[in-house]
């Protein structure tokens, strides 16, 4: 029965993905039904703190984008990239992590890709060193930032292992920062020059080739506000890292229940979720964020579409895990401990299936601590869940690829053979082989 369930459970993963959007949540939630209506197995948990941390992360993030934030962000990005353009192949992947570091989410890399393609374009740098670098620098800079919803739901799983988000960025920002370091090597002498490259000539005479325009920049009272939304926004997330690397800054409570008083101290995931929701009433009351402009931003469409995908899978993979719980445990519990690179492969693996690292931590982070993964393993391992590059499917990839007016970001005829394979393996290589070393300093 077990590889009866196992087959269902890929089988869901496989189309929701091939589906896209909300459709992995949905699909899981078909899976979810059999499992439980047909198979009568557990219906395991939704993972109700990390979806509530990722609500209030979003609402805040979507804030500030209808306050014009997030414009302000990329036009920012923009200005130091145009000052620059033959360090384009560096700086476009360098802006990259910066700018999703502190949003959060690869959303904003739609807005940057097209002046990376530009700016290459016209410093006569073959466009597709830059942006495929860019995008595998835009996944490193999700693992490693505070406040996205991948490392939300690291700190939500390793909290049973008294983890802080400190301790996670400790290993993570210099581990990614390297990653991006040898990626960026990878393709700085990649193909031909593009005043050489025969599709760019082709494309050039044909009259394919056209220029990008540049947005209207912010002025007056909106620059004002975007600023002030960015402000705002930045102090929260300072003051998130700051109360997970210091514990005791955390509130201490008292709760009086029939003459019987407790003690507590507040969770970090619930931390998380007040600073944030308080990060996004001050900027909705300071600087005139629309609540409307806020719910139809494609901040708030990419975020409900991650907590319904979330949802559906990680409920799944719950109930699954939780009916076959001793066979997955006694399988590989021997293999994964005298071996914690085959941890490593498992969150590559997935995530290439669910185009999600946070529905794989999700996922296979609890599969982990089941094990008996101690946290340096877990965090030392944790880079792998970048593997969304490896089919090239996922939105950020799609969108390089259209950007580059030139052709020369390309999916290869062989499918495999794309311009992301070569940098997205040595970044993932990298920055999770120093992961583990840095992990076993930090976690001795």
């Amino acid at each position: 029965m077990f590889w009866v369930e196992l087959a269902v459970f890929l089988a869901c993963i496989v189309i929701g993905a091939q589906i896209g959007g909300i459709g992995l949540g949905t699909i899981a939630g078909f899976g979810l039904m059999v499992f439980v209506f047909i198979f009568h197995l557990p219906p395991g948990s939704p993972p109700g703190t990390v979806l509530g941390m990722i609500i209030a992360v979003i609402t805040a993030l979507s804030v500030m984008q209808a306050a014009g934030g997030l414009d302000f962000l990329v036009q920012t990005a923009e200005k130091i990239l145009r000052k620059k353009p033959r360090q384009i192949t560096f700086l476009g992947p360098l802006v990259s992590y910066i700018l999703v570091f502190a949003a959060g989410t690869q959303h904003v890399l739609y807005a940057l890709l097209p002046v990376i393609a530009e700016v290459s374009r016209r410093a006569g740098i073959r466009p597709e060193r830059a942006m495929s670098m860019s995008v595998i620098a835009s996944l490193q800079g999700v693992i490693a930032s505070p406040v996205s919803a991948v490392t939300v739901a690291m700190v939500g799983v390793l909290a049973a292992k008294n983890v802080g988000l400190g301790q996670i960025l400790m290993v993570m920002i210099p581990s990614t920062i390297v990653g991006v370091a040898a990626g960026i090597l990878s393709v700085w002498w990649k193909g031909k020059d593009l005043s050489e490259d025969p599709e760019y000539l082709k494309r050039l005479e044909e009259g394919k080739v056209k220029a990008v325009e540049q947005a209207a920049p912010l002025e007056g009272q909106a620059r004002a506000r975007a600023i002030g939304s960015c402000i705002v926004f930045v102090i929260a997330i300072v003051v998130v890292v700051a109360v997970g690397i210091f514990p005791e800054l955390r509130p201490v409570y008292q709760k009086v229940t029939e003459d019987v008083t407790e003690t507590g101290q507040v969770e970090m995931g619930r931390a998380i979720m007040i600073l944030m929701l308080c990060a996004a009433g001050i900027m909705m009351f300071l600087f005139k964020a629309s609540p409307e402009a806020t719910v139809k931003g494609s901040m708030m469409k990419g975020g409900l579409v991650a907590l319904i995908s979330i949802l559906g899978v990680s409920w799944l993979g719950s109930s699954f895990f939780e009916a076959n719980q001793n066979v997955i445990v006694q399988g590989i519990s021997s293999q994964i401990q005298s071996h914690p690179w085959i941890f490593a492969a498992g969150l590559f693996t997935l995530s290439i299936l669910l185009f999600s690292p946070a529905a794989t931590i999700a996922i296979l982070a609890p599969v982990g601590l089941a094990l008996g993964l101690g946290a340096k393993e877990m965090i030392g391992a944790y880079p792998a869940v970048n593997g969304l590059f490896f089919l090239p499917t996922y939105g950020t990839i799609l969108a390089a690829v259209s950007f580059d007016q030139t052709g020369t970001t390309k999916i290869g005829k062989y499918l495999l053979n794309h311009s992301f394979m070569i940098p997205g393996i040595v970044t993932t290589v990298v920055a999770t082989g120093l992961a583990l070393v840095l992990s076993s300093f930090v976690f001795k």
